[in-house]
């Protein structure tokens, strides 16, 4: 019989709740560690080493070596603070949640692929005494196909979908914000989602609450993350036409746009991406990149070492 969302928290020691996109990801895992919290079940938070161009304009995730200021619990993840930075001194959004929040953190290294991720994720997971895994993707388009015309950044999401499929412990695929960066419309997200269902992989859903809401509003305004600003934003009563990304894209904010899904990552693995199974013998960042390329699937590491991100940043 298949477990709710509810029910795997309840059985846990301890969840560990990162934003699996890289970015302000972490951002839109925080009202689901609270939700793991309310229900008895101790969090931590975390995220990737990988900041998006407009904060660390040098492409790709940051290599542990790169890093000042971080606890490692094996080569591919670490617990960090408020004063962990790269060494060229960018702070991660994982730094400034654990400022606000005043706990540490954890991010992990997408460098050394997909394998390295789960030997990696499995040694740390040990060590924290951590049994369940949950993957936060804020905007959902871990759940696309690659035939979707807004998708542009697949490679972090896939990678850790991956890895999350192949851990020693439970995990959980959760999205919030579906939509809210542009990369899947609502038809596409809910043609995804439907098929999540049929399967028997939609665990549950949760919205944001005023507490989410107010802690979310604490932490936003030190980032720079759009997606999960507008989740609040929708939780708040905002509806209709959005432009994000200074006004290049448009979303629309309903809603549904502050819910979060829960979803079985077994059935996301194996029955929604095309590519998960390709990246698990994966042992760098490139060679999971190369398998992106050849699929013809969009990666946010080939636009960032385009150089196509500096018109961005200057406009």
């Amino acid at each position: 019989m298949k477990k709710s969302f509810e029910s795997l928290a309840k059985n846990s020691r301890r969840a560990v709740v990162v934003g699996i996109g890289g970015g302000g990801d972490i951002i839109g895992a925080i009202p689901t560690s609270r939700y793991l919290r309310w229900l008895g079940t101790p969090t931590i938070l975390g995220g990737l080493t990988w900041e998006r161009y407009v904060n660390d304009p040098e492409p790709g995730p940051r290599k542990m070596e790169e890093i000042v200021d971080i606890e490692l619990l094996s080569p591919t993840v670490g617990l960090a603070n408020e004063r962990t930075r790269t060494t060229k001194g960018i702070r991660f959004t994982e730094s400034v949640v654990a400022e606000v929040l005043q706990e540490r953190t954890l991010l992990i290294d997408l460098n050394q692929g997909v394998k390295g991720v789960i030997e990696g994720l499995n040694e740390a997971m040990r060590k924290l005494d951590a049994d369940l895994f949950v993957g936060i993707d804020v905007g959902g388009d871990v759940l696309g196909d690659g035939r979707e015309k807004g998708l542009h950044s697949m490679l972090a999401d896939s990678m850790m979908l991956s890895a999350m499929a192949n851990l020693e412990v439970p995990t959980v695929l959760g999205v919030l914000g579906c939509c809210m960066d542009g990369e899947l419309t609502f038809d596409e997200f809910n043609r995804q989602l439907a098929k999540i269902a049929a399967h028997g992989g939609l665990l549950g859903a949760r919205c944001l609450t005023p507490e989410d809401v107010e802690i979310l509003e604490e932490v936003i305004p030190r980032t720079k993350t759009e997606a999960s600003l507008l989740a609040v934003k929708a939780a708040k009563g905002l509806t209709g036409e959005v432009e994000i990304r200074g006004g290049r894209c448009k979303v629309q904010v309903t809603p549904m746009s502050a819910l979060t899904f829960y979803l079985d990552t077994r059935i996301v693995f194996e029955n929604i991406s095309k590519v998960a199974k390709a990246l698990v013998p994966t042992t760098s960042l490139d060679e999971a990149n190369e398998i992106l390329k050849r699929a013809n699937l969009p990666s946010e590491l080939e636009f960032e070492r385009s150089f196509a991100w500096k018109r961005y940043v200057k406009e």
